[in-house]
């Protein structure tokens, strides 16, 4: 990544409400035609660190630059960047192509680029034809694909997304994420995504940033947070994981890094099975350790061997450990 151009730097920057949240002593550096996502809990502050460089909340101290120029003193709409929200702020009362030419109006851009301009978005957000509809008669994702068109057009040096898709269903939100990626990966630009869920983050992004009470708990890429957790909050927050107490310390284990075997002394630990779950080609399998419930990923074939209250062996492979 060291050779790629920054595109976004955020150097040192607090933001403090008055009540004493916020964020302090942020560092990120973001590369050009990147997805760096901002992941973690509600409160965390991802959003915040999202409204400071989209311009709707000030800064209480440190700098923000774009492309090395300083954008902290710059109101939201004098900054490149384009920011889509949750709710979609189209307006109702203009069709399609009102929404989507507004911004290029003001920008004083001929009709004749603005038409093109516009034909060619709505192809890349798969919205061909839908120029003289009303917002009122598009679905919520349609509706989102016209908002992130809209931000597109505006041709910003950085796409800032807060939430997009929660407010949709599972099956287009998933929709949703693939054509943003595609968008992305045509168009090379860099963005800026904020989510609570973890599975979208992964699904998405060049590297996640996890978050928690105002801290960057870990800068990686999906690979290296899910297989390398940094802090006890990271492994908690990312895929499934199991803790095992082990004396002073704790495992963290994966259910698909877990080998099981009928009978006792086969491997690592001995449990009890407590529960049988089939999905599909694959079958979940909670056992009993002590106080421990722990959960394990395994194949048809043993699980036909498994009931409530047969003894097993589990052998611990790749995992963490963190100190209790």
């Amino acid at each position: 990544m060291s050779d790629r151009k920054i595109k976004l730097q955020i150097k040192d920057m607090t933001k403090k409400y008055d009540n004493g949240d916020g964020v302090e002593h942020i560092n990120l550096d973001v590369y050009e035609g990147e997805i760096v996502t901002f992941l973690g809990p509600s409160g965390c502050g991802k959003s915040t660190i999202l409204r400071t460089i989209g311009g709707f909340l000030d800064v209480t101290s440190g700098d923000i630059t774009i492309d090395g120029q300083s954008i902290v003193a710059l109101p939201p709409e004098k900054r490149p960047t384009a920011m889509v929200f949750q709710s979609y702020n189209l307006w109702p009362h203009m069709t399609i192509y009102e929404n989507l030419a507004f911004g290029l109006k003001l920008r004083k851009v001929p009709k004749k680029t603005i038409d093109a301009d516009i034909k060619k978005m709505l192809a890349l957000v798969s919205m061909s034809g839908c120029e003289k509809k009303y917002p009122g008669q598009l679905s919520g994702g349609q509706q989102q694909r016209i908002a992130i068109a809209r931000s597109l057009l505006l041709k910003p040096s950085l796409l800032l997304l807060d939430e997009p898709f929660s407010a949709l269903d599972a099956k287009i939100r998933q929709q949703m994420r693939e054509e943003l990626k595609k968008i992305q990966s045509d168009l090379g630009i860099t963005v800026i995504f904020v989510t609570h869920d973890q599975e979208e983050a992964m699904a998405l992004s060049h590297r996640i940033v996890v978050m928690n009470k105002g801290k960057f708990d870990q800068v990686g890429t999906p690979a290296e947070i899910y297989d390398n957790p940094a802090t006890l909050h990271v492994a908690s927050f990312i895929g499934e994981m199991n803790f095992i107490k082990d004396g002073d310390s704790t495992i963290a284990v994966r259910p698909e890094d877990i080998s099981v075997s009928v009978g006792t002394g086969k491997g690592d630990m001995d449990a009890v099975v407590r529960t049988v779950m089939m999905l599909g080609h694959y079958v979940v399998l909670t056992v009993q350790r002590g106080d421990d419930v722990i959960k394990c990923f395994i194949d048809r074939e043993l699980s036909d061997q498994l009931k409530d209250g047969v003894p097993v062996s589990l052998t611990i492979g790749k995992h963490s450990k963190f100190a209790s």
